[in-house]
């Protein structure tokens, strides 16, 4: 096994904070875990520095603009870390001969789609958010050949502030809940992708786009059911609202399945079922 120096980027974040938890289990390694306050990824002679001075073989960037529906007033921030950010960590790690993992989303479709999304449908964002993370995509790829996009979709933790939290702490504040039936896609646990990456890794960064998710398909609305039955709340009525009676400055697809069939083949995974890691997350979350 090649002992590599890997540069994780937004370690503070769900999925940078699941990826901490697993680098012990990949000792050979060395594992430089970064946020804003140790690497400004937007300040390009900061990436650079960073990148040689460490000899970064490869980057893990987990960093992103997330505040969908905040994106649409904010185009600049939101363009700054999903687009041009990217992009210099790609410059930098490629002019080494490295490799790079950039985490993208299931925003860059519009979600009129009625099957699984494949890596080779079209992109069609129709939010800042989608459209800034899909140029991130492009410019990582232009940059650094050695680039595997991972378009994943409702990450959640037991780490940050994500949905199964808020529909935990809104159950137990509230009698009654309104969510949205009629946007379908799967929820993925931030775990499970952190296993994904490191298999990756360990068996060898292949470039291209890849989807990934936990596997099954559900609204939003049974999400935050199942979220209630397995947290033992019972309290709450949840019922099921039209995106039309809870307008949102972004547009959200309505149909977002992601069809993972390439990332199982490629790396020889097998991928949790969204309601047992679901339960697995709540565990943990006491």
């Amino acid at each position: 096994m090649r002992i590599m120096n890997i540069l994780i980027t937004g370690c503070n974040g769900q999925l940078g904070n699941e990826l901490q938890l697993l680098e012990k289990n990949h000792p050979g390694h060395t594992w430089i875990n970064t946020d804003v306050q140790e690497l400004d990824i937007t300040n390009q002679l900061a990436v650079d520095d960073f990148v040689a001075r460490n000899k970064i073989d490869g980057i893990v960037n987990c960093a992103a603009y997330t505040a969908v529906d905040k994106a649409e007033s904010e185009r600049e921030q939101a363009t700054t870390l999903n687009t041009v950010a990217p992009a210099y960590l790609a410059a930098a790690v490629g002019r080494r001969g490295g490799w790079m993992i950039q985490i993208s989303t299931d925003y860059v479709f519009n979600g009129t789609k009625h099957l699984p999304y494949v890596e080779t449908d079209t992109p069609c964002p129709e939010s800042v958010y989608g459209s800034t993370k899909l140029a991130g995509e492009l410019g990582a790829q232009k940059f650094c050949k050695n680039t595997m996009i991972i378009r994943t979709a409702w990450l959640y933790s037991s780490f940050g502030n994500n949905f199964v939290k808020t529909m935990i702490r809104l159950g137990k504040e509230k009698s009654e809940l309104g969510v949205i039936f009629d946007q379908v896609g799967t929820p993925t646990y931030a775990r499970d992708l952190a296993h994904a990456i490191m298999t990756a890794i360990e068996k060898g960064v292949r470039p291209g786009i890849y989807h990934f998710s936990n596997e099954g398909v559900i609204s939003w609305y049974d999400f935050a059911k199942a979220i209630h039955r397995l947290a033992g709340i019972n309290d709450c009525k949840v019922r099921p609202l039209h995106t039309s009676e809870y307008p949102t400055p972004a547009h959200r697809p309505p149909y977002s399945v992601l069809d993972k069939s390439k990332i199982k083949q490629a790396y020889a995974i097998d991928i949790p079922y969204w309601e047992d890691s679901l339960a697995e997350c709540i565990k943990l979350l006491g």
